[in-house]
């Protein structure tokens, strides 16, 4: 009988993450390992200079009763 169920585990450890795959592996439970997809490298750089601007106080505050006109709404 077939479930439907899907677990996600997150092993903080090498030493987790090996013992959870012979656990399963042991079971004969099928189980995938997605490879982690790296992001744009040009983004990562823009949020990496943004939050250094945020830091830096270089940013713009809006009060909300104002957020309309900012926008432009």
């Amino acid at each position: 009988m077939k479930t439907n169920d899907i677990y996600i585990a997150h092993p903080q450890t090498d030493e987790q993450s090996k013992a959870l795959k012979a656990f399963l592996q042991a079971l004969k439970i099928k189980f995938e390992i997605p490879k982690r997809k790296n992001y744009n490298s040009e983004f990562v750089e823009k949020v990496l200079e943004s939050r250094q601007q945020a830091k830096d106080g270089k940013v713009t505050r809006v009060k909300k009763e104002d957020l309309k006109e900012f926008l432009g709404l």
